[in-house]
């Protein structure tokens, strides 16, 4: 008898706890539903169904109508804030105390030009595109603390940034991406494992070709000469003296992207493998000169 009880015990032990999840009726005690659409099989009549209304045809009003009513939506009064809120661009804040601190602890190294994919390679900081998230947003936070000479590359930033990075003799480029070159820059690991070709990086839209066109935001897109003259006028306007760098510093500062390329020394179609460790050009005209137009 002891034996019994042990094995049921042991048996009770192993078994799942009881909750609503796993809870069933016996077998035999379902009872069946009637499929209404089959109106013959069910003795007639309605079949199941009501007399009239909705319930008896099955249809219903279209969503958000009240009745004959005016609908809700349609009694408030239009907010103009609201107005073009699905083509609105949010970036992702980095503040340039933090900024520092990556490059002091060797996250980002500042010996070669700093990007979005840069930024993200830390796994510090991911682009969400799906939340209509278009880039990097540096913000002024810590700016007085800022010593590293940098070529960086964000995509919105403000006067103290530009001023701060000038300051120590670097850098900065204010840069647009689309949305595919987005989605290739917040994981470059995973896009080359794809096997896909480099995306052509698109014009900036309309809201936003004024800003990247503006020589004192450092827009990609805006006359480098301009770019020069305000450079000197910011040092005057903040009270200090572009410092003069080494060679090969100077070299390094002077990398740009072209307006079409999304990362640095790769062109626009080619083919990235990992696996084989090569790297797979266009040969056909058509291609070449699409991905250079």
């Amino acid at each position: 008898m002891s034996t019994n009880i042990t094995r049921a015990l042991k048996m009770l032990k192993n078994l799942p706890r009881v909750n609503l999840s796993n809870l069933r009726p016996l077998p035999g005690n379902e009872s069946k539903k009637k499929d209404l659409s089959q109106r013959g099989k069910y003795a007639g009549g309605k079949s199941g169904r009501s007399d009239k209304g909705q319930r008896n045809t099955g249809n219903l009003p279209r969503l958000g109508f009240e009745g004959g009513n005016t609908p809700f939506y349609m009694q408030i009064p239009k907010e103009p804030f609201y107005k073009g809120w699905h083509a609105r661009k949010s970036y992702k804040q980095i503040d340039m105390h933090f900024l520092q601190r990556m490059i002091d602890l060797g996250r980002i190294d500042p010996k070669f030009p700093i990007d979005m994919a840069s930024i993200t390679n830390t796994r510090l900081f991911h682009v969400n595109v799906e939340k209509k998230e278009h880039g990097f947003w540096l913000t002024e936070a810590g700016a007085d603390s800022f010593t590293s000479c940098i070529n960086i590359e964000v995509q919105w930033a403000s006067e103290v940034v530009i001023a701060a990075i000038e300051r120590n003799g670097g850098t900065i480029t204010t840069r647009y991406y689309d949305p595919l070159s987005l989605l290739a820059l917040s994981d470059v690991l995973r896009f080359f494992k794809a096997g896909k070709p480099i995306p052509r990086c698109h014009l900036p839209t309309q809201d936003v070709i004024e800003y990247y066109t503006n020589p004192k935001n450092r827009g990609y897109l805006a006359d480098p000469d301009l770019i020069r003259e305000d450079r000197w006028e910011l040092s005057q306007k903040y009270g200090y003296t572009i410092p003069d760098v080494d060679a090969e510093i100077e070299k390094m500062m002077a990398i740009r992207k072209d307006t079409r390329q999304v990362f640095f020394n790769l062109e626009p179609g080619w083919i990235v493998n990992l696996k084989e460790k090569c790297i797979y050009k266009p040969t056909d005209s058509e291609y070449v000169e699409y991905y250079k137009s």
